[in-house]
């Protein structure tokens, strides 16, 4: 049971089973893996919002491939996160087209955190004074390369895992993956220091890190999509002042969640004093989406936690 370590010098930006692995491990083994923030190093301290909107996305910056040898299609790829770390800032911004409420923003933002001022309290990111977020750190890609040939965006997530988004893959997790290529070829990038359920500004605290999981494998046990066990449900530090709830109605969920997040930002504005902006950018770190109920038809359910922590 080797440990290795994978440097975030060599990234690729698609999913493509033919590109080479960059690592061969036994199942037992263990990869310290060095990720890139989703900007690829473009954004920086410092980022205006009009040099924001010029950045160049060409897909997510993933360290990888791994190769697991052993591991053949009809396997379960079975991955323990046992550490986590970030850097020491990050950054949440949006763009016209893209996000939740694409249509209601048609200019470019950008917010740049950092968490290195010994004012703030260990484990803490300040949005603005009297505002802060936990960082709760998880990586926002973890997958295996598709059994389609070509190149293939990491935007969506696929049934072999990728841009997932899910928070609680935190440290103590335990990720399933079904391997759909000989040798699995997982890959993993995309940190996000924090992130509300359905990072709804199309961003999170993006910041770069480093991971370390542990890899085994079960022989022909064939799942069809990702499973997780996890000991994170919601943060405690986050709700232990209980939350601010708004809901919205309508028979679609997308819909629903628009109109959930318009509410929760009109709170903020008016509540809060934040600009809409802003309240947009703290939806997207610290508000979890929820479905409430989708069986009383013709309309569902969706509601919108805000945690009352976070405001000092």
């Amino acid at each position: 049971m080797a440990k290795h370590e994978l440097a975030a010098d060599s990234l690729h930006y698609c999913w493509d089973n033919s590109i080479a692995p960059r690592l061969e491990i036994e199942a037992g083994d263990t990869v310290l893996f060095q990720t890139q923030d989703a900007g690829d190093g473009q954004i920086q301290p410092g980022c205006t919002a009009e040099e924001y909107s010029r950045r160049v996305f060409k897909g997510h910056p993933l360290t990888g491939p791994v190769f697991i040898k052993g591991a053949q299609p009809g396997d379960t790829l079975v991955i323990e996160i046992q550490h986590l770390e970030t850097v020491k800032w990050g950054w949440t911004g949006f763009r016209p087209t893209a996000g939740l409420l694409r249509d209601d923003f048609p200019e470019p933002y950008v917010h740049i955190w950092q968490w290195d001022n010994p004012a703030i309290p260990e484990g803490w990111a300040e949005f603005k004074p009297g505002i802060r977020v936990p960082r709760e750190p998880f990586c926002g890609v973890m997958g295996l390369a598709w059994n389609e040939p070509g190149q293939h965006s990491t935007v969506p997530p696929r049934a072999a895992g990728g841009n997932m988004d899910i928070k609680q893959l935190t440290v103590g997790s335990i990720l399933q993956l079904p391997v759909t290529v000989e040798g699995g070829l997982f890959s993993v990038g995309d940190c996000h220091a924090a992130q509300g359920d359905g990072e709804v500004c199309v961003s999170a605290i993006e910041t770069a890190g480093e991971v370390e999981l542990h890899f085994t494998l079960q022989k022909q046990t064939a799942i069809r999509e990702p499973r997780f066990w996890t000991g994170k449900q919601s943060s405690p530090r986050a709700g232990e002042k209980g939350y601010f709830v708004t809901t919205a109605h309508a028979p679609d969920l997308f819909f629903a969640s628009q109109q959930a997040i318009r509410y929760m930002i009109e709170y903020l504005v008016d509540t809060h004093h934040l600009t809409a902006q802003e309240a947009y950018i703290l939806s997207s770190v610290a508000v979890d989406l929820k479905i409430s109920q989708i069986v009383d038809g013709p309309n569902w359910t969706v509601s919108a936690f805000l945690p009352n922590a976070i405001f000092q």
